[in-house]
């Protein structure tokens, strides 16, 4: 296998796998991200966020992670929040899933970042198992917030 990061004409690619992740997340309305936006995120000159793809042997593509920094003020460090991981089912049981997070993992090491973490679904049970081999922790402390929609706009007018 291979991971490498996705390239300027594969924005289609991208939007591919995202709404492919939708889908199995059974949220396939709420992907509605344009090819328009994917490029001028993923391929600006200076993107905030990052994309990588795993192949398979033949050179397909199999996988993907979309990725940003996050920035911990108790570690005085950036890490690297996963936005999206996912595999396609037919290829599921080969490890790409691993190979993406010890991927990003390795670059956090690098790079002198001490935290990665990611949000899972909390019906996804076989994924938190898989993720607690790995030695990730649950934050089962913390709440996840999020303002978006109308919401959004009526507090920006507060």
């Amino acid at each position: 296998m291979k991971i490498r990061a996705a390239l300027p004409h594969e924005g289609q690619l991208i939007l591919d796998l995202i709404y492919a992740l939708a889908v199995y997340e059974k949220e396939a309305s709420q992907a509605v991200a344009t090819l328009e936006q994917i490029n001028s995120t993923f391929f600006c000159p200076n993107p905030a966020v990052f994309c990588d793809f795993v192949e398979d042997e033949t050179g397909k593509v199999v996988g993907f992670v979309t990725w940003f920094l996050n920035y911990s003020t108790w570690t005085g460090s950036h890490g690297i929040y996963l936005e999206d991981l996912f595999v396609l089912p037919e290829s599921r049981g080969h490890g790409y899933g691993k190979a993406l997070l010890v991927y990003l993992a390795k670059l956090c090491v690098e790079r002198g970042y001490h935290r990665f973490q990611w949000w899972v679904l909390d019906w996804n049970h076989p994924s938190i198992e898989f993720y607690k081999s790995l030695g990730a922790v649950p934050m089962d402390e913390w709440t996840v917030m999020r303002v978006s929609g109308e919401a959004l706009v009526k507090l920006a007018q507060a």
